[in-house]
């Protein structure tokens, strides 16, 4: 606040006031994995609207939603690299005994189920699928 970022202190104060209407919504204190949650899905809006913003070549809305990604990925945990999210699903198929592409739903749905904020589904759900076609 005191290098007088507007940019980065907007993004912190929309934070904190989602955290408060999660508060006043649900009429609960938020745990962790309801804040990681909240984080995920404004991080998620930003870059829904970073990508339009470039498609219609506004590069000055992107570099401000740019800005806000990168402030809201500081509080959020590390995501799983590619190496080891592709053994956490060798694991798993290997546990569930997977066997073709038909036993993707069942993959995903073992992993979204297990609630790990750092598993990123998307590359999740690409690498299921060339796992399971593999065999």
């Amino acid at each position: 606040m005191r290098d007088r970022n507007k940019v980065r202190l907007g993004t912190l104060r929309m934070i904190s006031s989602e955290f408060k209407r999660f508060e006043v919504d649900q009429r609960q204190t938020p745990v962790e994995s309801d804040l990681i949650a909240i984080l995920e899905k404004m991080l998620k809006q930003r870059k829904d609207s970073l990508d339009q913003f470039r498609k219609a070549e506004r590069k000055d809305l992107a570099d401000v939603e740019s800005t806000e990604i990168a402030v809201i990925e500081e509080f959020l945990p590390a995501k799983f690299s590619d190496g080891e999210l592709t053994e956490l699903i060798a694991k798993l198929v290997e546990k569930l005994n997977l066997s073709g592409p038909s036993d993707m739903g069942a993959a995903m749905k073992e992993l979204k189920s297990s609630g790990d904020p750092r598993i990123d589904m998307g590359k999740a759900s690409q690498i299921v699928k060339s796992l399971l076609s593999a065999k």
